[in-house]
This record gives C-alpha cells, sequence and structure tokens, in this order.
C-alpha cells in the first residue's frame, strides 16, 4: 500500500504478569459489552478474543433490535419486554449504525388466524414501556407500497415497527468505547488456561504467532459464546451446572425484491417465520434457518437445504420466485444458546443465563445464550452479579452516553458530512456515514476529492477508508473489511477482494 498501514502488534518489555481487575475471554458482542461497561465504571479491563472481533456468531446475525414477536408464543414475555426496551436504548445511542424499520406481515390463509396477530401486536406494541416508533396497524397489500414484490393473491396484512443494525459494527464500538474508557484489547489472542489462587486468576494468553503471555486478574468473565464450556473447563477444571445448545442459523442474500423501504416477516408452514430484508441498497436479506448441530465447524456454511428451504419460504409469497442463481451471498453462524431442554431449535430461549462460580476466592461468571438487542442489559446485569467482586466508581451509565460516531440527529449531522465535502459522491458519504457516523470526517480528513482518497478498491472502498479499519478497528485480513467493517465485498468483483487481501497482506508483511 503505498502510504502504508501500521500494524500495532502485542509486545511487552518484561515477563511480569499484567494486572487487571477483570479479564473478558470473548471478543464477540457480550464480551464487548461487558468490557465496555466496566471499564466505564472505573474497572481496569484486559479482553482476549482468538479471532477477529466480532468474527462469529456476533457478525452472523439477521442484524434486527426487535423484540421477537414470535417469543410471545413461547410465553416469554420478560425477554421480550427488556428486548423492546433496549430497542429504544441502542435506537438512541447508536443512532447511525441502528435505524427504525417499518415490518409488513400478509395475511395467510391457514396459518395464524387474524385474532391472534392482532393480540400479539398489540402487546407488542406496549409491553416494552414507552416507545418511539409507530404502532402496528392493518394494511392493504397494494402493488406499489405495503404489498410490493408480493404475489397479487396477497390482499391483506399487518404492519408494526422493529430496528435495524449493524451487528459487526455495534461490535467494533462497543470495543473502541471500552478501549477509551481505558480497557486493553487483545484481538487474535487465545485464551489458553487459568489458575485461581488467593483470590486472584492467573491466566496463560497466547498472541497470534504463538508468543505467550500471563495476565493476573481479580475477576473472570467468560462470554466466549460457542466456546463457553472449553473455556470454562479450562478456567478451573471443573464442568459448569449449564450447558449451551449449538443451533445454526444461515442467511441468503439476494437482488433486491421491492423498491420500498419496508421489510417483510413471513409466516412459513412449520410455524416458523422468515425475514426479508431490504439490505446495503441493492438487496434483500433472506433469513434465517434454525438448525441443531453438534459442533461449531458443521455451521460454517449455509447447506442447500437450508437454501431451499429459505427460498421455498420465500417464493410462498412471492410474485417473481427466486432460485437459486439468484443468491449473491450467503452467510452462516451459530448461536449458543442456553440449553433450557427444548427439542425444537426454535423454541429454546433466547434469554441469557449467568454462572457465577468462586475458585479459590476467585470469581468466574459464564455467560450462555443471548440476543444481540439485549447485549447491553446483559453487560449490566453481569457487572451487578459481580459487584461484591470488584469496586466501582459509577453505577449504571451505557444507557445514556452514545457509542463512537452516533449523533442526537443523525440526518443533520449526516447533511453536514455533505456540505463539508461537497466534491465527493453523496453515496459515498453515506456509506461511510452508516460505518462511522461523525467519525466520517475523521476516516476522511483533508481528502476532499476521490483522487485524495487513494486506491479505489471498488465497492465503495477506498484506500483511506481502509487505513483507518486497520489502524484504528483492528483489521487485518481481507474478511475483517469486507464482510465485517463493511460489506464492500458484496459489491466487489473477486479481483478487487484479492487486491484487498493483497494489500493486507503487504502491510502484514512489512509490520
Amino acid at each position: 500500500m503505498r502510504t502504508g498501514i501500521a500494524l500495532s502488534m502485542p509486545g511487552r518489555d518484561d515477563d511480569r504478569p499484567r494486572s487487571f481487575d477483570l479479564l473478558v475471554v470473548g471478543g464477540g458482542i457480550n464480551g464487548a459489552g461487558v468490557a465496555r461497561d466496566a471499564a466505564g465504571r472505573g474497572v481496569s479491563v484486559a479482553l482476549v478474543e482468538q479471532g477477529d472481533f466480532g468474527g462469529a456468531t456476533s457478525s452472523a446475525s439477521t442484524k434486527l433490535i426487535h423484540g421477537g414477536l414470535r417469543y410471545l408464543e413461547q410465553y416469554e414475555f420478560r425477554l421480550v419486554a427488556e428486548a423492546l426496551a433496549e430497542r429504544e436504548v441502542l435506537l438512541r445511542i447508536a443512532s447511525h449504525i441502528a435505524w427504525p424499520l417499518r415490518f409488513v406481515m400478509p395475511h395467510a390463509e391457514g396459518l395464524r388466524p387474524s385474532w391472534m396477530i392482532r393480540a400479539g401486536l398489540f402487546l407488542y406494541d406496549r409491553i416494552g414501556g414507552r416507545i418511539s416508533l409507530p404502532r402496528s396497524e392493518c394494511v392493504r397489500l397494494s402493488r406499489d407500497g405495503a404489498g410490493a414484490g408480493l404475489a397479487p393473491r396477497f390482499r391483506s396484512g399487518y404492519a408494526y415497527s422493529d430496528a435495524w443494525v449493524d451487528d459487526a459494527r455495534l461490535v467494533i464500538l462497543n470495543l473502541r468505547s471500552a478501549q477509551a474508557h481505558g480497557a486493553q484489547l487483545f484481538p487474535r489472542t487465545r485464551f489458553a488456561s487459568a489458575t485461581a489462587r488467593d483470590g486472584r486468576w492467573r491466566a496463560t494468553i497466547e498472541h497470534e504467532g504463538g508468543a505467550r503471555e500471563t495476565i493476573d486478574a481479580r475477576v473472570l468473565v467468560n462470554a466466549a459464546g460457542p466456546w463457553v464450556e472449553s473455556v470454562a473447563a479450562a478456567a478451573g477444571g471443573r464442568s459448569p451446572r449449564a450447558s449451551v445448545q449449538l443451533v445454526k442459523g444461515s442467511h441468503v442474500v439476494v437482488p433486491r425484491i421491492h423498491a420500498q423501504s419496508h421489510a417483510y416477516i413471513l409466516q412459513n408452514d412449520d410455524r416458523r417465520v422468515v425475514f426479508l430484508i431490504p439490505y446495503e441498497r441493492d438487496f434483500t436479506l433472506v433469513g434465517t434457518t434454525d438448525v441443531r448441530v453438534e459442533s461449531i465447524e458443521a455451521a460454517r456454511t449455509i447447506d442447500a437445504d437450508e437454501t431451499r428451504y429459505l427460498l421455498r419460504a420465500a417464493n410462498r409469497y412471492l410474485a417473481r420466485p427466486l432460485a437459486e442463481r439468484d443468491v449473491a451471498w450467503s452467510y452462516s453462524g451459530v448461536r449458543p444458546l442456553y440449553d433450557d431442554g427444548s427439542n425444537d431449535p426454535s423454541e429454546i430461549t433466547r434469554d441469557y443465563t449467568l454462572e457465577l462460580r468462586t475458585f479459590d476466592g476467585a470469581a468466574q461468571l459464564d455467560i450462555y445464550g443471548g440476543k444481540i438487542t439485549t447485549y447491553r442489559r446483559l453487560a449490566e446485569a453481569a457487572l451487578e452479579r459481580l459487584a461484591p467482586h470488584l469496586s466501582y466508581r459509577r453505577g449504571r451509565w451505557t444507557h445514556t452516553e452514545p457509542l463512537p460516531g452516533a449523533a442526537p440527529d443523525p440526518v443533520a449531522a449526516r447533511n453536514e458530512l455533505h456540505a463539508r465535502y461537497p466534491q465527493l459522491p453523496k453515496v459515498l458519504l453515506d456509506a461511510l456515514f452508516r460505518r462511522h457516523g461523525t467519525l466520517a470526517a475523521q476516516v476522511l480528513g483533508d481528502a476532499t476529492t476521490l483522487e485524495t482518497l487513494g486506491e479505489d478498491l471498488d465497492g465503495g472502498l477506498y484506500e483511506r477508508e481502509l487505513r483507518w479499519f486497520v489502524e484504528k478497528e483492528w483489521a487485518r485480513r481481507a474478511d475483517d473489511v469486507l464482510w465485517r467493517r463493511s460489506k464492500a465485498g458484496l459489491h466487489m468483483s473477486a479481483r478487487s477482494r484479492e487486491r484487498v487481501a493483497e494489500l493486507l497482506a503487504e502491510s502484514e508483511k512489512a509490520a
């Protein structure tokens, strides 16, 4: 890369263990939320993540901030109420990466009766307390409005409000905030083992490349997601009382099915629902599946049955059926759900469970389950449980302090960016704002023309933003940039994606 990218590498001048109040294992959304909350309360925090931050479950969600309308059928009233309250918080503190989204549910004969849907929506509008979003309503499905893209036989339905979020960026912004509050973060660093003695943990971590280091901590938080059981075993040796059920969720991305701004929630004949969500301007995201798996490896990629399942569910409603050749991209992730004994993967609770144990006076908190919508409340609950073991300088705070880049009025902030860089295309500035919010001006700096942004890497990605991802957001590999820090890979040719990989490899070699 012409101007070079600085890669920060772990290193120590001596062999003395670094000492912290709290060691968090796992750099997904739950670990990031705990680290941010704790650091802001004055706790000294270290966080280790074996791969890229948000590189597993937390970047493979359906990208929704929602209560989960279907969870009302499972009597998960507390979870839905908490999630809907959190939806309001996240729309406020993450206004550039989270925004309201209207959902339309076509009425389908022979599935849920109208009275049940209306009753569920009535409760959904009210169970979470005061809401800022429009309430639910019955709608007529016109072909150029609420029914755009649907088969003509669907004439009526229901509309309600939820919200969309860029899940991978939510992780990164929580970690940037944690770092700003003093947390030390170690990506691509494996938690090897830990031993409790005299009220403290001595943990061995292994950096990429094999260098090992010892960290001393008063409290250990196990937020390793799908790996929670193996981390628990490595930190104390006793089997935890709780366990996880691994459930694979897959999604496909297809060309945009309509030009309207709303999403669809479609009832399937197995009583599950499938979402069709406007995605990355030109596409529609279709998801998700629920498949029980025995290992993390089994959830790496979508299989043919899942693709057919999603397309078949969508095609029950669409005017123009989707074919497998329409799939532009797909992704899969594994949900580490708390094992509540349910046989149906769709009915396993999405609520979280916190298990607190002590070993020779040292506290260990294991986190099971959870959903991205409630990550912040989970973090608060975790610190409430750990209060006897840690000293806080202040109480709850993350519900009021915006995440980096968030603005009270995102429309005004975006317009200000347009005015500041009049020679840059608005579509590029809009994409930068959706990723960085008010920090977009820092990303651009003095680059006032396309030529001063450095190499055009395709898909709306330029060299200057690539440098930001590496220097400020811990990106090291092409996937970190193309599919997590941004979704530029979806808009690129294969050769352009290879070019990004080459640039990052060159920079790593030069570091």
